[in-house]
């Protein structure tokens, strides 16, 4: 399989919520994954001046932080004070502690890791779309 033919690490969830942003995170992120999600949170923001984002990690195999550009990741970190309200982790590594440490000290987004999903989904006040 080559690059183009490559099925995406970022993988949407339709949800009962047009304010959450909620996405599946499986095996290894490339730089092409993480441009990918960046472009898809700034879709959400100019829909929804505020989200909500719920982050279900899936066979978790690293990140391509490094590969990714400077002003993307700067810009990101921007947008996301600027429109996430809450974020909801679910699986395994709990990266919540990680992203603190890209945001300001008082950052206003809320994080939480949980660990089941039911209890995100119920925090967010959400369900995943054809759930019952």
């Amino acid at each position: 399989m080559n690059f183009l033919e490559s099925i995406p690490a970022i993988r949407r969830l339709d949800t009962d919520r047009d304010d959450l942003f909620a996405i599946d995170v499986v095996g290894h992120v490339s730089s092409a994954d993480g441009e990918n999600l960046f472009g898809l949170l700034e879709a959400a923001y100019a829909l929804h001046p505020r989200i909500d984002v719920l982050v279900r990690v899936i066979d978790h195999d690293g990140v391509d932080w490094i590969e990714m550009a400077d002003e993307t990741l700067k810009q990101g970190t921007v947008h996301a004070l600027q429109h996430i309200g809450r974020c909801a982790a679910v699986g395994e590594p709990n990266w919540i502690a990680d992203a603190k440490g890209f945001l300001p000290a008082a950052s206003p987004i809320e994080f939480r890791h949980f660990t089941t999903e039911d209890e995100a989904w119920q925090w967010l006040g959400a369900k995943p779309r054809g759930s019952v």
